[in-house]
């Protein structure tokens, strides 16, 4: 019966498309006074809404980004692609559209150059640890100071030579990823191999998404990363306008 009430106020609220006082939870939910408001406080608190000003409430941020998590891969890429691949295709190097999973990040859509002059490097699909790629590392440098300490406290496996597994040096990286707006991997997963990314923020529910681009380390010279890291910011923005409407079509 709480469930019940807890989907009675999440409804009402949902459906008004805008801010709405508490009593106009209670009138449409037909819920008693006291019951409804202690239901709004519960609520709230748990971010399950939000109160953008006092005594009116929105859809929280907890539940916008639960909704955003439970899109199909094929769905999120097939939204996704058209601008992956005409990034593909601008820079001649394999571009990638990442996803946070759990305490990991996978590799869910990769689109490559249709007409490559030269050799380029395919990331594969798959999992991603969150210390050690750029497609994850630039989730975790944008994610609250709560989950990027679990990550830090976590085991944190050494892929190559260059592979960092220092909590203090991964701070002080998140922190240059905040100021630059993209993650850099330098053979730190595997030797010979770079790749660089930025997030896709999903309105204020922080990135949940990344996009990236990878290739060989002889090609991807440091004002080469920083050039695509530039652009893939701009098609983040992008892709994260595509994905919150897919994901409104979808509500």
């Amino acid at each position: 019966m709480h469930l019940y009430r807890v989907m009675k106020v999440l409804e009402a609220v949902a459906t008004s498309g805008r801010p709405i006082t508490a009593g106009e939870v209670q009138n449409l939910t037909n819920l008693p006074r006291p019951t409804c408001y202690r239901l709004l406080q519960t609520m709230t608190s748990e971010r399950l809404l939000d109160e953008p000003e006092t005594g009116r409430f929105l859809v929280g941020e907890r539940m916008v980004r639960l909704a955003f998590l439970a899109q199909p891969d094929a769905d999120v890429s097939r939204a996704a692609a058209p601008a992956l691949k005409e990034a593909a295709d601008h820079f001649g190097e394999a571009i990638f559209l990442s996803r946070l999973r759990n305490k990991g990040v996978e590799i869910i859509h990769v689109e490559v150059p249709k007409d490559a002059k030269r050799s380029f490097v395919h990331p594969g699909l798959g999992f991603r640890p969150m210390h050690a790629c750029s497609c994850s590392k630039v989730i975790a440098a944008y994610a609250d100071h709560g989950f990027r300490d679990e990550i830090l406290a976590g085991p944190m496996r050494l892929f190559t030579q260059k592979t960092k597994n220092d909590p203090a040096a991964l701070r002080r990286e998140f922190d240059s990823i905040l100021a630059e707006g993209y993650a850099e991997c330098v053979e730190e997963i595997e030797v010979g191999v770079c790749s660089v990314a930025a997030p896709v923020q999903i309105g204020a529910i922080g990135p949940t998404f990344s996009i990236g681009a990878t290739g060989p380390v002889r090609r991807f010279t440091q004002a080469r990363r920083a050039e695509i890291g530039g652009a893939l910011q701009a098609i983040s923005q992008s892709v994260s306008q595509v994905l919150m409407l897919h994901g409104a079509a979808r509500a």
